[in-house]
């Protein structure tokens, strides 16, 4: 599937194990005792810790940064890169960077439009997409070349993935969008957060029938619901996100206190089912600002304990 690296997220797919991650947002502020805590709450839980890079346009810090420290804990981290706000001298110079601290996952994105964060006046860069950008780092670790053809002295050694989205319109495009993905070099595909099951097993049978399943590894985006609110607001607010009505009925139908427990075992719910479909390789836990139900999640999921790798 890919020249091997050191990555101990590849590691665990390539021997099939079930994958479990989960992700960080790094602070408005330079303070990495946030991140620190945050990490501490799910490192016993997961295999690697994602750190998200200016997540809905709001500045925050660095990617990188924060990868960092999360590094210097002893702890795998995974740097997710936008083309958004970098060049390709930029994205280039940033792979290198976290090359440097043999950081080892790369999540490659598009990033959310600047008009929905802090700086909406801010311009957007896209100087390569998020497919080109694959194909860059994959240049770079693969054949140990920069985009303008000269030698890297010490390739990056990246394992490298892209995002994938299920649910957007239209549906009929999304699995020939995936295989470009994974023509441009996606090693592992993390989803857009599932709450329509339904449609994310027809996205995945349609997959596997491509065979594309053989050739990626793909992790399920869980998102646990705090309230109703909460799903409402996915539903209605949040492009490509699919929350079916019945979602919205079981949380509203729930006593308020009592929705937050509610959300979890949809969560719960949702790992168990997508565990036994075909091509499912892992899943990606995104609890927003909520890292301290990860454990309890991935335990009551049987995820857990997370095997041991050399």
């Amino acid at each position: 599937m890919s020249v091997k690296t050191p990555s101990k997220l590849e590691k665990i797919l390539s021997e099939g194990h079930l994958a479990v991650t989960s992700e960080v947002g790094p602070p408005r502020g330079s303070d990495p005792e946030e991140v620190i805590a945050k990490a501490n709450l799910i490192k016993d839980h997961v295999d690697v810790i994602n750190v998200t890079d200016n997540q809905t346009s709001v500045t925050r810090m660095s990617s990188l940064a924060a990868c960092i420290h999360i590094k210097q804990m002893g702890l795998e981290p995974m740097l997710q890169m936008v083309t958004r706000d970098k060049n390709r001298i930029a994205l280039q110079s940033e792979i290198l960077g976290a090359a440097s601290f043999d950081i080892f996952n790369l999540l490659c994105l598009s990033g959310d439009h600047q008009s929905f964060g802090d700086c909406p006046q801010g311009q957007n860069v896209h100087d390569l997409d998020s497919m080109q950008l694959v194909q860059t780092v994959r240049m770079m670790r693969d054949e140990g070349k920069f985009l303008g053809g000269a030698d890297i002295k010490r390739p990056p050694q990246l394992f490298v993935g892209a995002a994938a989205n299920p649910f957007a319109d239209p549906f009929e495009i999304r699995v020939p969008r995936l295989a470009k993905k994974i023509a441009s070099g996606a090693e592992y595909i993390q989803t857009q957060c599932i709450y329509n099951r339904d449609k994310f097993e027809e996205w995945m049978k349609q997959l596997v029938d491509r065979g594309l399943h053989e050739k990626t590894y793909i992790l399920a985006g869980i998102t646990p619901l705090k309230s109703a609110g909460m799903a409402k607001f996915m539903k209605k607010r949040v492009p490509g996100m699919d929350v079916p009505d019945d979602v919205i009925k079981r949380m509203s139908d729930t006593p308020k206190e009592k929705q937050a427990e509610e959300g979890i075992n949809i969560c719960i719910e949702t790992i168990e089912r997508l565990k036994s479909v075909e091509g499912v390789k892992g899943f990606h836990i995104m609890a927003i600002e909520w890292e301290e139900k990860v454990p309890g999640i991935i335990e009551r999921a049987g995820l857990y304990p997370r095997p041991k790798i050399d």
